[in-house]
């Protein structure tokens, strides 16, 4: 079994090992070696270069989590966790962004709550992670354990923010959820169509003039208990842009703030309570020397730190939510996880 307190990083069918650096400036992305990156929505980044790095399958990495979890999980009663915004608080909030929508000062704005739980006594996260890689395999499914830095990230991201090839770059937002494909609204259309053309701005003010391009619009994915719409959006990356440049034109990710997107931020600030931390930031990998990564949209995500464990929840409120339809989607996004959260290994 790997040594208690070791850090590692699972990110993108890659197991990074022996942590060689850890900083906060993303300038360091653009150096030799491959990092594991974990930002938080309120922009903290942190970059952790590993000296190794090993492919590895789904059934290996799951494996792999298994062997460095120490102790299985206990679980976290639902009656456990506290939400920062209660049913009523979180339905007044929807009331207010509508009023705003009506005024003319956004169109969308992704409106979110937290939810907090005391981690048990000898709780080990990666535990719930290797419970997740196999019970709800994501495809931007992500684990990084920095001991040294008291965070652990669990993350079962259905959803791209960036991809890096090079000078190619794309994101995939997501906008719209239902239980099933019939059951998406005109609503979840419109969402996700603003969002577009939010990343393709964004995008815009690093790519070369005329290279953006919407190669897919609308695409339904399945995902464990949802759906999804889903669109992406690629560009050329311009001569001379970084990382640092990438991040700085694109984050927070347009599908969890909303349009136009500094107002929308204003608005996060003052109906949200708490920060969001890791929720709505991204986790991934960098690759310097290939000149490539891929980071997630962090949704579908555990953070633990402080003997804490937190889980966010939201959606994108449009003139045509309703508080109490806004109130039940964030609970159907966060009902399978948190069920698989409250449940201990047998």
């Amino acid at each position: 079994m790997p040594e208690r307190g070791e850090a590692f990083a699972v990110v993108g069918g890659r197991l990074l090992t022996g942590l060689a650096d850890v900083t906060a400036d993303p300038a360091a992305l653009e150096g030799a070696g491959t990092w594991a990156v974990v930002l938080t929505a309120e922009g903290e980044g942190t970059f952790a270069r590993f000296d190794r790095c090993t492919p590895l399958g789904p059934a290996a990495l799951a494996a792999e989590l298994r062997s460095r979890a120490h102790g299985p999980w206990p679980g976290v009663e639902l009656d456990r966790w506290k939400s920062s915004l209660d049913r009523d608080g979180f339905e007044r909030a929807v009331t207010a962004i509508r009023d705003s929508i009506a005024a003319g000062d956004v169109y969308q704005v992704n409106l979110t709550r937290r939810l907090t739980a005391a981690l048990p006594d000898a709780a080990d996260p990666v535990a719930l992670a290797a419970r997740l890689a196999v019970e709800h395999p994501a495809p931007f499914a992500a684990t990084v354990a920095l001991p040294g830095r008291d965070l652990w990230v669990v993350s079962a991201s259905p959803e791209r923010f960036l991809r890096r090839r090079g000078r190619t770059v794309r994101s995939s937002p997501i906008k719209g959820t239902a239980v099933a494909a019939d059951a998406l609204l005109p609503k979840d259309r419109a969402e996700n169509v603003m969002i577009v053309d939010l990343v393709r701005n964004d995008l815009g003010r690093v790519c070369d003039y005329g290279s953006i391009s919407v190669p897919e619009l609308l695409a339904t994915e399945r995902h464990p208990g949802l759906v999804h719409l889903v669109s992406t959006v690629e560009g050329r990356l311009a001569d001379g842009r970084t990382w640092a440049d990438l991040l700085a034109a694109t984050f927070p990710p347009g599908s969890v703030t909303g349009a136009p997107k500094l107002a929308a931020l204003d608005h996060i600030r003052r109906l949200e309570p708490v920060e969001r931390g890791v929720y709505c930031g991204a986790v991934g990998w960098v690759d310097g020397t290939a000149c490539e990564g891929e980071l997630n949209v962090a949704i579908r995500t555990f953070f633990a730190g402080s003997g804490m464990i937190h889980f966010g929840t939201g959606g994108g409120i449009t003139w045509d939510s309703t508080p109490e339809g806004e109130w039940h989607e964030t609970e159907l996004k966060a009902h399978r996880l948190m069920a698989l959260a409250a449940t201990a290994d047998a």
